[in-house]
Parts: C-alpha cells; structure tokens; sequence
C-alpha cells in the first residue's frame, strides 16, 4: 500500500520515500561538506558557491543492485541465448540498456517496440510498432525470441497503446504462433496473486502464462522471488502466492 501511494504522490512531483531518505541523509552531507572545505583542494576543484549538486542518498547505497528483477531475467535469457546461438534474434519490448546490450555483446539483435528509439548502435535493427498482433511476421518465422518484462503492459495505454483489455493475451497468442517448430521463446512477466495496477501493470498468476502459451511446452522455469533471489528449483505453481515475483519462462514449439 505505501508503494502505491508513494508511487501516485511521486505523479505530483512529491515522493516521501525519496524525502525520507535525503533528510537522513543530510547530515552526511554537511560533514563531508565541511571536511572538504577545510582541506586544501586543487585548483578548479574549491569549494564555491557553484560546486553545489547534493547527493544525500549514495552513501547508503550497496555497490550495485543484483536482487532485482531486471539484473535476474536478463542475465538469465542472454545466457541462454548465448549458448544456443541463433542465427538472428527478435525481441519485443525489452529494457535497451540491460538485456538487448547483453545480447549484442555477442550477436545482432531486432527490437520492436511502440515507442521510439531515437538512437541507435552496431548490430541493433529497430522497427516501431505495436507487437500486439506482430502481423508484419509470418507464423512459425522466428528462431529465437524475448521479451521480458514488457508483455504485463500491453494494452494499458501507459507507453501511448491502444487501451485493450485483452492485448497480453493477443501478444501471447501471436508470439506462438511466428516462433518456428523447435524455436526458443524466452518471457517474463511479474507472476503472483493475480491482479491490475493500472496503469502500470497486470501480476499475472503462473497458470495463466501457461495457459496463454498452451501452444507451446515449457522447456524451463525460473523466478526472482519477493526477496529478489533467483530461483531456478521451485516449479511455476510455488510462487502463485507472491507478492511481486518474476517469472521467466523458456518454451519451445
């Protein structure tokens, strides 16, 4: 519940997580501002009345975030995309920064999204559509496909959609359907007790991915649990209770 409102305050500009954590963080910063300001710095790098630009939340941060979603799933798939080695790869709504630059570490990568991607880099082909349907692929034509973390959204106008109750299920559907005969799909969605936030997201329950792929078999399940750890053990059914889990579903034609 205090996400939620934290989230819906944070539309008017004002997050009282964010507040809480720079009024503790504070007094940190007046100390290291005095202890820079009394030792003697290079030239170019004195203290002025321009030099200020506050961080108050850094000091308490760890090293980097590895009980997420995000750092999870995406090494997840790119390691198995890496030892499968396709000879092309299509991805639907992935996180550019994460995932689609792991992949092409190794190999050429083709993302379609309904948004814009006004930059682009070596070995990255982007095509800007709504996927929903994915009419522009033939069925069975694809190798190897992604997407992670996107499909939960399809449909909610967030990203500038059209509203459609049932696009998951229609994006779902139409991926089975162009995934070649002995083809990879790799997916994840938030997985628990089944509801909408909206307009952010639907937590889909384990059993309706895998009804909405009944098309297709599951070759392998994982998940990050509510705790951020990965779970490669538990079948997809043992999370149908969580909070905010990820599943990651690799499935086959």
């Amino acid at each position: 519940m205090f996400r939620r409102l934290n989230t819906m305050l944070e539309l008017t500009g004002f997050s009282p997580l964010n507040a809480y954590r720079a009024a503790r963080g504070l007094p940190n910063f007046l100390r290291t501002l005095k202890d820079y300001s009394s030792a003697e710095a290079p030239q170019g790098f004195k203290i002025t009345k321009a030099s200020f630009f506050p961080i108050l939340t850094d000091f308490r941060d760890k090293a980097g975030n590895v009980d997420c979603h995000y750092f999870h799933q995406d090494l997840w798939a790119a390691r198995k995309i890496h030892a499968a080695r396709p000879a092309r790869h299509l991805d639907i709504g992935s996180r550019v920064d994460g995932f689609v630059a792991h992949v092409l570490t190794f190999m050429p990568i083709t993302l379609i999204d309904v948004r814009p991607l006004p930059s682009f880099v070596d070995g990255l082909t982007f095509i800007q559509e709504d996927a929903t349907r994915l009419t522009s692929l033939a069925d069975g034509s694809v190798e190897s496909l992604s997407s992670l973390h996107a499909v939960e959204h399809f449909g909610l106008g967030r990203y500038g959609d059209p509203v459609d109750p049932y696009a998951c299920f229609h994006v779902m559907k139409a991926m089975a359907r162009v995934l070649k005969p002995s083809g990879r799909l790799y997916f994840s969605v938030p997985i628990g007790r089944e509801r909408l936030e909206f307009n952010a997201q639907r937590v889909f329950s384990p059993q309706t991915i895998l009804d909405g792929f009944a098309a297709l078999k599951l070759v392998s399940f994982a998940a990050v649990n509510d705790r951020g750890d990965f779970d490669a053990v538990s079948p997809p059914d043992a999370h149908a209770d969580a909070d905010y889990a990820c599943g990651l579903f690799e499935l086959t034609k």
